[in-house]
């Protein structure tokens, strides 16, 4: 990273960075910190940057962070539970879900996805997240049935469950409306969505990715039907497979749009695609290994850059890029390192190796090694708790730890530096 940016917190770092950045990089970026907004044309070239036109994009969106969002960085305390991994839409990025007949296939139980969010309550969680396959044998009403489940045991949680294509697929199964169906989600307690599936918003590409079994088109359908009745969803992105910059621009351009007319996201989430066990880069001759370093740079700070006053909490996948380098996020436009998840499966079933779980005592020291104030939150990002004076309560993992030595020896570093701390 030092090569990339040296000394990046020293007082004269954006002002040195932009006099030595190229004057139409400068321009955009001089606009951008003055609050004008970053076009896709723009945003396509802050994407294709080198050098030092590099360090003066991530220099800017580390500013243009701390003008929107200030030095607080945001965590929430989180169980997944993915209650299948029977699937049958064969995504070609995607190496979770298996025929129902497989060794390995699960279907959880109502009273066991429930019982999962009491075990999630019980260490300090206030959100479950829900996501599955989309299984050709539940009903219809399956959805429904396990938000009421969940709710039964603990009325208070949040739940925050289903993807577009899950929509998709329990609108097919119910032959409901979908603004019907997702005011019915709702009344039983859904309380906001996550916005996966969105991969990349270009027919071209997720024809090759998913045979376009959720278009674009469809997927915004889905996630503006959810604005419009009151459910939050994140926004996401998937990138570093088949794409390139002018994907990733159009795709936050796009995102962009919906915001200004719906309000209606909380954050804005880059997922880097994780390629070791894909049909898609076994299979694809243009598949890349998932984006380089430099890519996942790009990301987060032209995400900033372009979103800043429509989407203002970007958040980091540590799952996907591991704690570290999520850190280093945090200097380049990120404000949030997302949930201690407790449970992961489908970054692990893609060869992710940076483990299930950062627990909230981890969270807080990755936060502070990076000179930042560590606040929890809820889902819909009210505060919770305020770290920047105590530390959360040490738990161990709820699941035992296997990660990479990377990661490990991070953990055990970070944990090194606060006395009577331990990994």
């Amino acid at each position: 990273m030092n090569a990339i940016f040296p000394a990046f917190h020293e007082a004269d770092a954006l002002p040195r960075a932009l006099e030595a950045a190229s004057p139409s990089i400068r321009r955009i970026l001089d606009n951008a910190l003055a609050g004008i907004e970053v076009s896709r044309e723009d945003g396509q070239k802050l994407f294709e940057t080198q050098g030092a036109d590099l360090t003066a994009v991530l220099r800017t969106a580390d500013a243009v962070r701390r003008k929107r969002v200030g030095d607080r960085v945001t965590f929430v305390t989180v169980r997944n539970i993915n209650f299948t991994n029977v699937c049958y839409m064969a995504c070609q990025f995607c190496n979770f879900g298996v025929r129902k007949d497989a060794a390995s296939a699960e279907l959880l139980s109502l009273d066991q996805v429930a019982s999962r969010a009491v075990e999630a309550w019980n260490r300090g969680g206030t959100e479950v997240c829900i996501q599955g396959g989309l299984h050709p044998d539940i009903p219809a009403e399956h959805y429904r049935n396990l938000i009421l489940a969940v709710k039964a045991q603990l009325p208070d949680i949040h739940i925050h469950a289903f993807s577009p294509f899950e929509i998709w697929y329990g609108v097919k199964k119910s032959r409901l409306p979908l603004h019907d169906y997702l005011r019915d989600l709702k009344a039983c307690g859904l309380g906001s969505m996550p916005g996966t599936a969105a991969e990349i918003l270009d027919t071209e590409i997720r024809l090759q990715l998913t045979r376009n079994k959720l278009s674009a088109d469809e997927w915004e359908k889905i996630i503006r039907a959810a604005h419009e009745v009151g459910i939050r969803t994140t926004a996401t992105i998937m990138y570093g497979h088949i794409d390139g910059p002018a994907h990733w621009a159009a795709h936050i351009d796009r995102i962009r749009s919906i915001q200004k007319d719906t309000g209606g996201f909380t954050e804005f989430v880059p997922l880097g695609f994780i390629h070791d066990e894909t049909r898609l880069y076994r299979d694809h001759k243009q598949a890349r290994p998932g984006p380089t370093e430099q890519e996942n740079l790009k990301m987060h700070a032209v995400a900033r850059l372009m979103l800043a006053g429509h989407i203002d909490n970007i958040q980091v996948s540590w799952v996907k890029l591991g704690p570290e380098m999520a850190q280093t996020m945090l200097s380049c436009g990120a404000n949030d390192l997302g949930g201690t998840l407790m449970n992961e499966s489908i970054s692990r079933a893609a060869g992710a190796s940076h483990g299930q779980e950062i627990t909230a005592a981890e969270m807080v020291r990755i936060i502070r090694a990076a000179g930042r104030i560590p606040i929890q939150r809820n889902t819909l990002y009210g505060v919770v708790e305020d770290f920047s004076d105590h530390d959360p309560v040490e738990i161990a993992p709820l699941v035992e730890r296997k990660c990479s030595s990377k990661t490990s020896a991070f953990l055990d570093r970070i944990a090194a530096q606060i006395p009577g701390a331990t990994a």
